[in-house]
């Protein structure tokens, strides 16, 4: 096959439009935390810019999310860009001084660590961090030199696979130098503004005891985000983003901070004691105030939302609100909430959960606009375990409509007089471990903080009664045992070639394959004299740097076509440059891991063909979250799509979909929020997006409950059917309802005593009988390997790896990146009937439709 590679580095149209479309979006996804009026900066003079991330701005998080750009745009040039006169570039110089120094030790550290462990770069790359370098510290020559009564601070902070965050100095919280260097400046500039440049949540109690004057969170932006963030700066763009974690004061007040990964020096297992309180349904409902709430964000102007009509249509329920820029200067969006507390019943309950949001378009001064929100009653339903059914309690649900979840008006009151069963589900996650732990429960402290507030709003508000008839109960039928092979579609077409000479439907060329064959399908792309050692980063022949593809073993004889795979989610992760002969046979060179990257060998031929596959860094998944609109995620999803057409990549891996649990998981940065709903709602745009262009799909992962990053192939999750039901499984339910993705990856975790690939439960009677899914389900890499060595990993595990068998059982239809071991243990399972051959054929049925869909 020939490559999609372009064999000129010169900067295309499409390249220019794309990183032109993320800086017009991006600045939607920066939050205002404070701002005194600082902000926006009207006239662009002398400046003093501060900071390790004021050059060395991060676009995004490290490991397999980290995209190879053509270049990054860091915040002082952006400002340079916009005009700004930086005046302390002696600073800066020596910050970069110490930089080189601390990157030189990084790498080789790096190097030895590979050596050492006898693993790849790539594997020590996910486990060496390179953390926040020492910095020097602002003189009061740097002070004066500067010449302006205005600087600007930037702490940048980066996290990534495979290692988690810490409660320490230099990661959550500001090291010596950097409380040093702001207090410094608080004293000695009349303006100062600090700009968070980091994956995640840090502690900004310091911040606020200096009083400093504005405080952005500008995220990781990609590569454009310095000039994104000179346009907020400017003005030229509004930063109408919104909070989507809560932020605390301090990271003691997290419930289950103690047990949370390495913290109680146990990553084996993971008790999820807290339950269904996370983020802010634990602030609320235990009354323990924020930094800044969930869904909070300041904005250049001001906004009031009126409530103006709502409505009860069946189970779905409506409001009419007016939104009016009540400023005089600036333009700006508002996002709009709905929250409903749910009445206190047998089942325990948070104080609220985001219902609904949405976004209004670009208002002038003085100018409004009506929007509507809507949900309906049957997605607050909760998991009554006892029953195995999903179910509305008796009494009052109070909806709450504002600009966060602690700034919001009570607007109806929704009455159910006796039960609604709104599903008849089955209790499927028993934990095999047999450990019992007990969970957080509702205090009742947030219903009483609310109590007279809630007393005197509800006498003003319309009151509904929700009919039981209104909402239809959904009975789901679970598949036990599987069926034998059945052709069901009937209308899918394979061309097979010069084997059969005729079309056929898909179940009868299916028929057709032999075990062997079949075995070979369901296993990635792999090295059968050995295994690839840098096969995370270069798997693929066709797109250098794309993290696998299937076989192309069946290319001619049965027209197959490999399925190339990229990584994710802030754009494709591919190889920028590699070379390859006239024949088009690959060359080696050109891998880059990270900040270490291979030389192309001295011997290259010297008529070597080039080829350049620069992609656009896009804002980080959290980023895009915090702009509380689907359009925008849909609009940058369709330019991922149109990236991957470009360069012949069929699946991005992407989007990242688990919960926020902790603040201090490394890979949030790759996650949306907190939030079951925003998150959802935040996949199915990013989903709808790339899967609008043709024979491009997404890959939703990681399913499920994979919160860690600390030994996170072996970890064991333990949650409890009601919160695995109602929070971590929400959202990829709700992704997958509302924009069916061609693909699913399981997680490297166990979820109660099981690997989650070899999770009957989870793929099958939840992922497909309860949610109707039909396309693919793929391992996490590695997930079903037995020898582990190679990574780096010297320990013994209290969990086996995920069996290979099993995962066909279960309906993992890929095993990835494939080993030999892995199409052995399949074929030798069905040959002594450990595992039914309808079962690997309903897998090769999976993978077979979702290769039609990328032909």
């Amino acid at each position: 096959m020939a490559f999609s590679a372009l064999k000129t580095d010169e900067m295309t149209r499409g390249e220019i439009e794309h990183m032109n479309l993320v800086r017009r979006l991006a600045s939607e996804c920066i939050v205002v935390l404070e701002n005194d009026g600082t902000l926006p900066i009207k006239e662009c003079g002398r400046l003093a810019l501060y900071g390790n991330g004021a050059r060395q701005t991060i676009k995004g998080g490290t490991g397999s999310g980290d995209v190879n750009s053509r270049f990054v745009i860091p915040i002082s040039e952006g400002l340079i860009s916009a005009g700004f006169e930086i005046t302390t570039n002696d600073w800066l110089d020596r910050y970069d001084a110490q930089n080189e120094i601390n990157l030189a030790d990084y790498k080789a550290r790096v190097r030895k660590y590979a050596e050492e462990s006898s693993t790849s770069l790539a594997n020590a790359y996910f486990e060496i961090v390179f953390g926040t370098p020492d910095m020097p510290r602002i003189t009061e020559e740097d002070i004066t030199a500067s010449g302006t009564d205005t600087a600007i601070y930037v702490i940048a902070r980066a996290s990534g696979e495979g290692k988690d965050r810490t409660a320490s100095k230099g990661d959550y919280y500001l090291t010596d130098d950097e409380e040093y260097n702001i207090s410094l400046i608080r004293r000695r500039y009349a303006k100062v503004v600090v700009i968070i440049n980091g994956g995640g949540v840090i502690d900004t109690a310091f911040l606020k005891s200096q009083n400093v004057n504005s405080i952005l969170v500008v995220s990781q932006l990609g590569n454009v985000g310095g000039h994104v963030v000179a346009d907020v700066i400017t003005g030229i763009s509004d930063p109408c983003g919104r909070l989507t974690d809560t932020w605390a004061k301090a990271y003691d007040d997290y419930p289950g901070k103690d047990d949370f990964s390495s913290n109680n020096g146990n990553t084996d297992d993971e008790f999820y004691k807290e339950g269904m309180y996370v983020g802010y349904r634990y602030f609320d409902s235990f009354g323990v105030e924020p930094a800044y709430p969930f869904g909070y964000g300041k904005s250049y102007t001001d906004f009031d939302i009126a409530v103006a009509e709502t409505a009860l249509d069946g189970e779905v329920f409506s409001a009419k609100l007016v939104v009016y820029n009540t400023g005089s200067e600036y333009a700006g969006k508002q996002v709009v909430q709905a929250y409903v507390s749910s009445p206190e019943g047998s089942l325990d309950k948070p104080f609220q959960d985001l219902a609904a949001f949405a976004k209004t378009d670009t208002l002038n001064p003085g100018q409004t606009q009506t929007i509507k929100l809507s949900f309906r009653m049957s997605d607050l339903a909760v998991f009554e375990k006892s029953s195995g059914r999903k179910v509305l309690e008796p009494g009052e649900y109070i909806v709450r409509i504002g600009k966060d979840c602690v700034d919001t008006i009570v607007a109806a009151v929704i009455k159910v007089k006796d039960l609604i069963v709104t599903q008849n589900l089955s209790r499927l996650f028993e934990d095999e471990g047999q450990y019992d732990f007990e969970e957080l429960t509702n205090p009742g402290t947030g219903a009483q903080n609310h109590a007279e507030k809630d007393a005197a709003e509800k006498l003003k508000v319309p009151s509904y009664e929700l009919n039981s008839h209104s909402v239809v109960t959904d009975s789901v039928r679970y598949c036990g045992i599987r069926e034998t092979l059945r052709d069901e579609r009937r209308d899918e077409k394979l061309t097979l070639g010069s084997v059969i000479g005729r079309r056929c439907g898909l179940s009868q060329f299916v028929a057709q394959l032999t075990v062997e064959e079949m075995a070979h399908i369901c296993v990635g792309r792999y090295d059968p004299d050995g295994q690839n050692s840098e096969i995370v980063f270069s798997a693929s022949p066709n797109v250098p740097g794309a993290a696998s593809e299937t076989t192309s073993d069946f290319y001619r004889s049965r027209s197959i076509q490999p399925v190339v795979m990229a990584d994710g989610p802030a754009g494709l992760r591919l190889q920028p440059h590699f070379k390859a002969t006239t024949q088009d046979e690959l060359l080696p060179g050109g891998e880059v891991f990270g900040l270490v990257a291979n030389p192309f060998p001295e011997d290259t031929p010297a008529d070597a063909v080039d080829y350049y596959q620069y992609c656009t860094a896009i804002p980080i998944a959290t980023a895009l979250a915090q702009s509380w609109n689907t359009v925008l995620i849909r609009e940058i999803g369709t330019m991922v799509g149109e990236e991957m057409e470009t360069f012949g990549v069929n699946l991005w891996l992407a989007p990242g979909m688990n919960i926020h649990r902790n603040p201090l998981c490394g890979r949030n940065y790759e996650y949306y929020s907190e939030d079951p709903l925003l998150t959802g709602r935040c996949a199915a745009a990013d989903t709808l997006g790339v899967q609008s262009v043709e024979g491009r799909g997404t890959t939703i992962k990681h399913f499920c409950c994979n919160n860690q990053e600390d030994n996170r192939m072996f970890s064991n999750s333990h949650v409890k059917e009601r919160t695995l039901r109602d929070l971590y499984l929400r959202g990829f339910e709700i992704a997958v309802r509302e924009s069916s993705p061609m693909a699913v990856m399981a997680s490297y975790n166990l979820l109660n005593g099981i690997h989650t690939c070899n999770s009957y439960e989870l793929l099958q009677n939840v992922l497909r009988d309860e949610w109707g899914y039909e396309g693919a389900v793929m391992t996490d890499w590695y997930s079903s390997f037995e020898e582990v060595g190679f990574l780096g990993y010297n320990k013994v595990f209290k969990y086996p790896p995920a069996s290979s068998r099993r995962c066909i059982y279960a309906g993992c239809d890929w095993q990835m990146p494939g080993s030999a071991a892995n199409e052995e243990d399949i074929i030798t399972a069905i040959r002594d009937d450990r595992l039914l051959l309808a079962d690997l054929q309903k897998c090769v049925m999976d993978i077979m439709r979702l290769c039609l869909k990328c032909m």
